[in-house]
């Protein structure tokens, strides 16, 4: 996958539209509704049930009081602006010998810019390493998609430096996006406290999506005996045993405790996420988050 051959914008786009967006379709039958509820979905009227009918539309209260089936209708945006806030520091090019997370952000983004502007939309980017180093404005079209692939395959790595500041991308985001638009903000969160508070706000003003990248492997540390470990942020390194299992246990609490923090950020800020792993199927993770949407529209 991380050859150069197969690192093209067209070869991307062609294996993203073979792999992932025709399972997609398949499996959420064309409506990406249950994804993006929230933005450019409006409910508009109810109506007498017709056997062409999607039953997911079926409104059960209505259905229960009218002794009749009853759909719910919707009226949509024509068009959606879609930015893309991509987190590209240090800690994005760690991940196993396949797949880095840069791979898998560069997938996502991809996969996304394509149903977006398949449809007619228009879409975005923000590119930010330890600063804002591009942004792409909106635009819609196969060849907008494959420029904004391109861009992304020439971005180089960082060299190792500080802990990320995200909050400097997302006031960033604040500052470009004039109207009401869909955000995905993709990182992997690994950064300094301080950008809770503009993450809310971009959420007040516009519908945002966090995607966290991550690796099993900062999760829970494997046994594989004496190694150096380094900080894919800073470059420090610590000669470690992983042989020792309080080692390993403390690795993994550490790790628990910030998952616990980023799931409180989210669910304070109110700003719904997808916790993307490198060595998940990017259509079961879609798959996935989609349902959970679907719960949170049901009990909304």
């Amino acid at each position: 996958m991380n050859t150069p051959a197969a690192q093209t914008p067209e070869r991307i786009l062609l294996r993203l539209d073979w792999q992932v967006i025709r399972r997609l379709d398949g499996l959420l039958q064309g409506d990406y509704r249950s994804l993006f509820y929230g933005y450019g979905v409006d409910f508009a009227d109810l109506r007498e049930y017709q056997p062409e009918d999607d039953i997911r539309y079926i409104d059960w209260n209505v259905t229960a009081r009218m002794d009749s089936p009853y759909v719910r209708k919707y009226a949509e945006d024509r068009e959606i602006t879609a930015w893309f806030l991509l987190d590209l520091s240090p800690s994005i090019d760690f991940g196993g010998v396949q797949v880095l997370k840069r791979t898998m952000l560069i997938d996502f983004v991809t996969t996304f810019a394509r149903l977006l502007t398949r449809h007619g939309n228009r879409v975005g980017a923000i590119f930010y390493g330890n600063q804002i180093d591009r942004t792409i404005p909106p635009g819609g079209g196969r060849l907008h998609v494959l420029r904004l692939v391109n861009d992304l395959l020439k971005q180089p790595s960082l060299p190792r430096a500080p802990f990320t500041n995200l909050a400097p991308l997302l006031g960033g985001g604040l500052h470009t996006l004039k109207q009401r638009s869909l955000v995905f903000i993709v990182s992997d969160f690994i950064c300094e406290p301080g950008w809770e508070r503009p993450l809310a706000l971009l959420n007040q003003r516009h519908e945002v999506l966090a995607i966290r990248l991550w690796d099993p492997r900062e999760i829970e540390m494997p046994d594989i005996g004496l190694v150096i470990m380094e900080d894919a942020e800073t470059g420090e390194q610590l000669y470690v045993d992983t042989h020792d299992p309080s080692f390993r246990s403390r690795f993994a609490a550490a790790a628990r405790q910030r998952e616990a923090e980023l799931e409180e950020i989210f669910k304070h800020t109110g700003v719904a996420h997808l916790s993307l792993s490198t060595e998940e199927d990017l259509v079961r993770a879609i798959v996935r988050f989609a349902a959970l949407r679907q719960r949170q529209r049901r009990s909304s």
